[in-house]
């Protein structure tokens, strides 16, 4: 398949596939006319790229799955060097929902802090309505 089809199939930009293709994901190979032909192998290393990417994955932290892909492996994820990382995905996400966590508490207490110091509060009174 061309270029054109394969962006439409993997709901992306013919762009992104040649920036993908500059970046070594995708491998691109020529017909006799000299235009880009892509096969089902090159459509589920895009999707797995894209689903990867659609859960916060760098493009960089993509490319073990693709490497996996390429050795003919039947899912990206089964291989150990696409484990990894998994795994430091999940550190990563841990200390960001620490971090919030943390985030959160401070505020929550400067809410706490400031509710108290204004003693209660009235309803402003619209003169209008009586």
């Amino acid at each position: 398949m061309r270029i054109g089809e394969l962006a439409r199939r993997a709901g992306t930009s013919t762009r992104t596939l040649r920036y993908y293709e500059s970046r070594g994901l995708l491998d691109a190979r020529r017909a006799d006319n000299g235009y880009r032909s892509y096969d089902e192998d090159d459509l589920r290393l895009l999707r797995q790229i894209r689903t990867l990417q659609d859960v916060g994955f760098e493009l960089e932290e993509t490319r073990p799955f693709v490497d996996c892909l390429r050795a003919g492996h039947p899912a990206g994820d089964s291989c150990p060097a696409s484990l990894a990382v998994y795994r430091r995905k999940l550190a990563e996400l841990d200390a960001l929902i620490g971090r919030l966590a943390d985030v959160r508490e401070q505020v929550a207490h400067q809410l706490a802090t400031a509710e108290e110091s204004a003693g209660p509060t009235v309803a402003p009174r619209c003169e209008m309505t009586g």
